[in-house]
């Protein structure tokens, strides 16, 4: 059994992991950066110990650091929460080399399932809808141009090994393909030192659907919804929902039994997540599975009432599932809002500061995820992330209000905020509506800009 648990990360996540260990009397090893010394997660934590300078390449990311701080401290298991190493196969090799357990999949897994064409090939071979697309690698313009040609454009040109928007570019004509290859490639070498790119055709206005897996040691894999998380700002997402209102039961349960095809097929072990893109005409094709938990996974816990983290560590200590299928029932709809320290009027950009002033909202069905306090000093080397605000409600109406409610009494002052900017979201008539999908923000700041009134 998993005695002591070394959490690799920071902020909001770190906090979310140490408070579920103490209710499985688990205890915890906090790391930090010098930058970080004052942090929440280093307080909270039985443990904390300090792994490195200020830049997350000298500490979050730093894994002889983090071997070593787990050794030291007698810690048998680490917790990678999400970003930094947590879908890096070399740091889950260590992991492994070194006798400790990994909350999460084996370091092949991660391997295979992070490069994008091995991937695609996995679920093709499974049955998996996947997007019209090269099934090679692809590291010439013009070895891409015949693939393009034959998907039909346009196309969308990614990075093999990439992830968060990097190494990304659409093509709509074979006269825009050679540009967008070398911009593309370009990016993709010097974010992840690699220049293998994949084609393939560009669904056009879709919604990003992801389900959330739950499979165990012993070959039982089962999903718990989906999460709606069309809204999103270069392919950062923003606002995400559950369940998803474009989704029938029977589309749902389709999508469902695909994503735990998904999850079999990669031998999968512990939380996961499958991602689709979704056309208006329920035609969904798998886009990539995430090796981690999610920073959404809130509105999963809330409309299903299944802790995801404290899953994630009975899987990893062997046991296994305690939930059916038949077990998992939707209820309610959830919404989580990000608010991050940066400006929407000034292209988003990050304002790190300090924390002078601080309220949060409560209140039955509202829920704070967090790091940050009264006199915090949120610096400039991670993510700006602040607050993860989650509401529950009857139905997707009762949430919208309840989550304009709660926007509206968050104060933080010190620092500028995107509070506003995503209450005038939750304001929005076409998002009242549903109609959303992955060019939502594009074409709201397009309304923004043509109704100056919204603004006052």
């Amino acid at each position: 059994m998993i005695q002591k648990l070394l959490i690799a990360n920071r902020g909001e996540i770190a906090v979310r992991i140490i408070r579920a260990c103490r209710e499985m009397g688990i205890e915890t090893v906090a790391i930090y950066s010098t930058a970080d010394k004052e942090a929440l997660h280093t307080q909270l934590a039985d443990e904390s110990i300090c792994v490195g300078e200020s830049s997350a390449a000298e500490s979050y990311l730093n894994m002889e650091n983090i071997i070593s701080a787990t050794i030291a401290s007698g810690a048998d298991a680490i917790h990678p929460g999400f970003g930094f190493l947590s879908e890096n196969s070399r740091f889950t090799k260590l992991c492994e080399t070194c006798n400790i357990t990994y909350v999460g999949p084996n370091s092949d897994v991660i391997e295979r399932l992070g490069n994008k064409s091995i991937a695609r090939t996995t679920m093709e071979k499974a049955g998996v809808p996947v997007i019209p697309g090269s099934n090679e690698q692809v590291l010439t313009a013009e070895q891409g141009r015949e693939i393009a040609a034959k998907v039909g454009y346009p196309v969308i040109i990614k990075a093999a090994l990439g992830g968060g928007g990097k190494g990304m570019r659409v093509a709509y004509s074979e006269e825009d393909f050679v540009r967008e290859f070398q911009t593309a490639q370009k990016e993709s070498e010097m974010a992840f030192g690699d220049g293998t790119m994949y084609i393939e055709h560009y669904v056009e206005h879709p919604r990003h659907i992801e389900f959330q897996v739950l499979a165990d040691k012993f070959g039982n894999v089962i999903h718990l919804g989906e999460r709606d998380c069309s809204i999103q700002r270069n392919h950062q997402k923003m606002i995400e929902e559950s369940p998803s209102i474009a989704l029938s039961d029977e589309l749902r349960k389709k999508m469902g039994e695909m994503a735990v095809r998904a999850a079999k097929a990669a031998h999968y072990e512990n939380a996961g997540t499958i991602e689709f893109l979704l056309e208006p005409d329920g035609r969904f094709y798998f886009m990539e599975m995430n090796t981690r938990i999610q920073v959404e996974h809130p509105v999963t816990e809330f409309v299903t009432g299944i802790d995801l983290i404290k899953q994630q560590i009975r899987i990893a200590d062997g046991s296994p599932l305690d939930i059916k299928q038949s077990d998992v029932v939707l209820k309610g709809h959830a919404i989580e809002c990000r608010i991050n320290a940066e400006d929407p009027e000034k292209n988003f950009r990050p304002c790190p500061g300090k924390i002078t002033e601080l309220y949060f909202p409560g209140g039955n069905g509202v829920r704070i995820d967090s790091a940050v306090y009264n006199g915090y000093e949120v610096t400039p080397y991670y993510d700006s992330m602040l607050v993860k605000l989650i509401v529950h409600g009857e139905d997707r109406e009762t949430a919208i209000r309840k989550m304009r409610s709660a926007l509206g009494e968050m104060i933080i002052e010190g620092l500028t905020t995107n509070i506003d900017y995503q209450y005038e979201i939750i304001n929005d008539e076409e998002y009242v509506l549903g109609n959303v999908n992955v060019d939502f923000i594009e074409e709201f700041n397009e309304r923004r800009r043509n109704n100056p009134e919204i603004n006052e």
